[in-house]
C-alpha cells in the first residue's frame, strides 16, 4: 500500500463532551488500516479540566496525589475513547504506560489489573518519565485492532 493509500483511509477521531479536550494539535485517536492509535490519555476530567487525585496547596502546586485515583481516571478516559471509536478494552493489542515515578508501579498495576481481567490482555510497556503535562503522574497510550 502506498503512503497515499494509507493517508486516504486515515480517520481522525475528535471527541467532545466526556473526553478531555486535547492540549495541543492532535486527535484523541486515529483509525488507519484496521488499527486504532490512541493518543496518550491523562487523568484530566472533561467537565472540570482538572486532573483527578491531585491535591493542590495555596499556591496551586501539587502537595499530594493518589496514583490509584489517577490510574482509574486515565483508564476511564482510555475506555471512553475506545468506545466512541467503536472498540473495547479487549481490542487493545499494545499499551504504553508512562509513570512519573516507578515507586507508583505496584499501586498503578493493582488498579490496571482490574481493567484487564480477561483472557489475552494486551502487551504492555511501563516506563518512568521525567515529567508529564499538567498534573498527571501517569499517562497511557495504546493501539487497538478494531473492526
Amino acid at each position: 500500500m502506498t503512503t497515499q493509500d494509507v493517508s486516504s483511509s486515515k480517520q481522525a477521531i475528535q471527541l467532545k463532551g466526556d473526553a478531555p479536550a486535547p492540549l495541543g494539535a492532535y486527535s484523541h485517536a486515529v483509525k488507519a488500516a484496521g488499527l486504532l492509535f490512541i493518543a496518550g490519555q491523562g487523568a484530566r476530567d472533561a467537565k472540570t479540566g482538572k486532573e483527578a487525585g491531585v491535591t493542590l496547596d495555596a499556591t496551586g502546586k501539587v502537595s499530594s496525589y493518589d496514583i490509584a485515583v489517577q490510574t482509574k481516571a486515565v483508564l476511564e478516559n482510555l475506555k471512553y475513547v475506545l468506545e466512541q471509536s467503536g472498540c473495547t478494552m479487549q481490542d487493545l493489542v499494545d499499551v504504553s504506560v508512562f509513570l512519573k515515578s516507578m515507586s507508583d508501579f505496584s499501586e498503578y498495576n493493582r488498579v490496571y489489573a482490574k481493567y484487564f481481567d480477561f483472557v489475552d490482555p494486551p502487551a504492555r510497556t511501563t516506563v518512568q518519565v521525567a515529567g508529564l503535562p499538567g498534573n498527571n503522574f501517569i499517562e497511557i497510550k495504546a493501539i487497538a485492532v478494531c473492526k
